[in-house]
């Protein structure tokens, strides 16, 4: 992503952290996380990378489950939100991971990814794919169904974020380069009352890599 994105997207999400922080959690994004919390259950995962963590909402929630949470954000002011929380968190940007190599037995990223350039996205997920362990699973969760890069002119945020938004079969293709895909759902915008729909997607990284 350039830096110019970057440093905008920054600032947007330090001027919203505290409002974000007080917001509630959608219903439909709490079953999509219920359907993970299943897959990590069933398979004895220990330890979680979260990509784009906010507020950390998402990684207390896993935290609270027993989990060994890590919390990453681009935005200082995310990270601060989090450490409140208790929770082990570091400024970081996904695209240059400070992590070893098979590190984690899962990923969550929830509408983070959606700000890559399309270009940029497949070495994105492949340094996601490094810090994971063979067999780890990985939730992606992005808005979508048009195809559509740039600042998003209706944006409410100031500066306003660029966003890449894929068609599913489009994404689909692409993860399944990298990944074996577990799970492909699509959230209709009606469902969400937004006028994109939601791909929630579970990710595999095969047990031979």
């Amino acid at each position: 992503m350039s830096q110019d994105y970057t440093n905008q997207i920054l600032e947007s999400y330090n001027q919203k952290a505290a409002e974000r922080d007080s917001n509630k959690i959608e219903d439909w994004k709490i079953e999509e996380r219920e359907v993970f919390l299943d897959y990590i259950k069933n398979e004895g995962v220990g330890s979680i990378l979260e990509l784009g963590a906010g507020p950390g909402k998402d990684s207390q929630f896993f935290n609270e489950q027993g989990f060994d949470t890590l919390s990453t954000d681009l935005s200082p002011e995310m990270v601060k939100l989090c450490r409140q929380k208790g929770l082990k968190a570091e400024v970081m940007n996904f695209s240059n991971l400070e992590i070893e190599d098979n590190t984690f037995d899962s990923v969550w990223a929830l509408n983070c990814l959606l700000h890559v350039p399309k270009h940029d996205l497949k070495n994105v997920l492949l340094e996601i794919k490094r810090v994971m362990k063979p067999g780890a699973l990985f939730y992606m969760g992005v808005y979508g169904g048009p195809n559509h890069e740039g600042v998003w002119e209706d944006d409410f945020y100031r500066p306003q974020r660029f966003f890449s938004f894929f068609k599913a079969e489009d994404l689909k293709a692409l993860l399944s380069e990298l990944f074996e895909v577990e799970y492909f759902n699509i959230i209709p915008k009606e469902v969400i009352g937004r006028e994109l729909e939601f791909q929630s997607i579970v990710l595999r990284k095969s047990l031979k890599e």
